[in-house]
């Protein structure tokens, strides 16, 4: 099935941090990615998350405006904008 992919932004990069801006459309997505770095998210819109994870399991999250949560470097998903609306999150990445 293909989707849309999510619009990724880079809002800031020095030497400790990159902090990226993503917004996507109804049924949009990141694409397949390991995560090389720790990570923080921070949502913008209310978003409901669906998680492609490895081995085919699919994890829904619903994560309201203005919530935060961090993931381990190693992380690997898909993720998905599950939603009717469009929605945004900020990702802020610890190098």
């Amino acid at each position: 099935m293909s989707r849309p992919q999510a619009e990724a932004t880079v809002l800031m990069e020095d030497a400790r941090v990159r902090v990226t801006r993503y917004d996507f459309a109804p049924g949009a997505e990141t694409g397949w990615h390991v995560h090389e770095m720790e990570y923080v998210i921070t949502t913008v819109t209310d978003c409901v998350l669906e998680l492609e994870l490895p081995g085919g399991e699919t994890k829904r999250s619903e994560v309201a405006a203005g919530s935060a949560y961090s993931r381990p470097k190693g992380t690997e998903h898909n993720v998905i904008n599950g939603g009717a609306a469009p929605m945004t999150f900020v990702e802020v990445e610890l190098k």
